[in-house]
């Protein structure tokens, strides 16, 4: 059976990392393949590290093309690393975002373009694409809101950025949405947690019904 790529995506405080805790642990025993979980900026040995230079609160002075250049690179070697291997396996891969993260975040939010940041990363990935994302969709004041009320010390450097900066990032996965309307689904994130997880495995099931054992 081939493996299949789910990422996860959304802006700044949507509840990403809820719904990805959500359906790893509905998913485990639930699949005829192996599953694995992954996570961008990171996911790989060498690539983590490319993570701790890129969210590092003390690198205020990050071009923002080398910003786009280091997420890149980190996603190069975390695909020919962790994500080939594990498709190539056969395994149900799961990430915690992938390319569309940068479209949003480095070609809106920074405004280098996300046509640019696209054939950037059509190199990094020779053209790789998710087979599926669930976009967490959430509007950048709320998400800010959340970040600054239950997140304040672990806050890193792009979630200290300027409120217009978080709106363009949702800008742009709107564009995305409307690019790709066949590979990414919109997850309202202002739906509670448990309404948001139960919306992600429908799509999944319906997508991709032989990779499961069951529906419960």
């Amino acid at each position: 059976m081939r493996g299949v790529f789910i990422t996860v995506e959304g802006p700044d405080g949507a509840g990403k990392t809820t719904l990805i805790e959500g359906l790893m642990e509905k998913l485990q025993g639930n699949l005829r393949c192996p599953l694995v979980f992954s996570r961008e900026p990171g996911g790989e040995a060498i690539a983590e590290q490319i993570r701790s230079i890129i969210l590092d609160t003390a690198n205020t002075a990050m071009d923002k093309r080398a910003e786009a250049l280091l997420y890149a690179a980190s996603r190069r070697q975390h695909l020919v690393g962790k994500i080939l291997p594990a498709l190539e396996a056969g395994s149900f891969v799961l990430c915690d975002r992938f390319v569309d993260s940068s479209f949003a975040y480095q070609g809106y939010g920074r405004q280098i373009g996300g046509d640019e940041v696209l054939e950037l990363n059509q190199f990094a990935t020779e053209g790789l694409q998710a087979d599926l994302t669930l976009y967490c969709d959430l509007p950048a004041e709320e998400g800010i809101r959340r970040i600054n009320e239950y997140r304040s010390q672990e806050n890193n450097r792009l979630d200290r950025e300027s409120m217009a900066f978080h709106h363009r990032v949702v800008e742009g996965y709107q564009e995305l949405l409307r690019r790709y309307p066949d590979r990414i689904i919109a997850i309202d994130a202002q739906k509670s947690p448990q309404e948001m997880l139960q919306q992600a495995l429908e799509a999944l099931y319906q997508r991709y019904p032989t990779y499961f054992k069951s529906k419960d």
